[in-house]
């Protein structure tokens, strides 16, 4: 991937915040490579696929209410991936790998890590987790007090890729089954996610959109999730521990970030984005 697309110019200078982090993990969960739900997804691994990294993207796996997988052409079983898990997996996953190499001097894994929520010592060696749309997950009740105290500990989840008002209540839902107590708000352009490296312009009327759609001849979005919507849960400190980029595809504008037919201006959005949201995540 090619970051020098027209109007993207991020000379960052982050070493002196990121070089104090500590080492994020002493020991990795073997990687394992699944099926993705994208049916032209390159799934060739990178030549250092093997080098272990401090940070590593963390894909959570779930669940689906979706009964079909693109490559599968039918159900099937979500711990081997090709389900609704799996969207933007794992192009989007390593190529903002890539960007985190680039941009920031994090020791970055070139792979992500596909994480189970049966399996909750697992996840607490990633300090975030991406999901992707979240509005067909199906948690059971020992999933989401796994992801509950995975985010208490410490943890951040982005939930990304979900576009229309049918897949907001079920996405509600399992929120709720994670934090029943805690209500989801609108999280403010002045908030510190948006402002922690690059300072994002205002997203309410900016949508990051959705590939598939514009090469349809669509708007970018599906269904009625024409406006953007930002919002997310904090802890009783006031931690932002789940980001939800509602109407948007934050990860199409990463896989698609090279090809002149998405945005150029999107991409370098998202691009920023990306950064932020794993700098605020690490560092709050």
């Amino acid at each position: 991937m090619k970051l020098s697309r027209s109007g993207f110019s991020l000379a960052l200078g982050l070493g002196l915040l990121l070089a104090s982090l500590p080492a994020i993990v002493l020991a990795q969960p073997p990687f394992r490579q699944y099926e993705s739900f994208e049916w032209n997804a390159d799934v060739r691994l990178p030549p250092d696929w093997e080098q272990p990294g401090d940070f590593i993207t963390g894909r959570l796996m779930y669940p689906s209410k979706m009964r079909m997988g693109r490559r599968r052409g039918g159900g099937g079983n979500w711990e081997a991936g090709g389900t609704s898990w799996s969207v933007d997996y794992p192009d989007g996953d390593r190529i903002f790998a890539r960007t985190l190499r680039r941009f920031t001097t994090l020791d970055v894994r070139s792979v992500e890590q596909a994480v189970n929520p049966d399996d909750a010592e697992s996840m607490g060696y990633f300090p975030f987790l991406v999901v992707g749309l979240a509005g067909y997950w199906s948690l059971s009740d020992e999933q989401a007090r796994n992801i509950r105290n995975y985010l208490l500990k410490g943890g951040f989840l982005f939930a990304d890729s979900f576009f229309g008002s049918e897949v907001w209540p079920p996405f509600v839902d399992g929120l709720k089954k994670i934090f029943p107590e805690l209500p989801i708000v609108d999280v403010e352009g002045d908030h510190p996610v948006f402002h922690t490296v690059y300072d994002i312009p205002p997203l309410k009327q900016t949508q990051i959109p959705n590939m598939n759609s514009l090469l349809g001849g669509g708007g970018g979005w599906f269904s009625d999730g024409r406006d953007p919507h930002w919002r997310g849960i904090f802890d009783d400190h006031g931690r932002l521990m789940v980001l939800i980029a509602f109407n948007n595809d934050v990860w199409d504008s990463l896989q698609w970030a090279d090809d002149p037919r998405y945005p150029a201006e999107r991409a370098n959005l998202g691009l920023r984005l990306g950064v932020n949201i794993a700098v605020y995540a690490l560092t709050h």
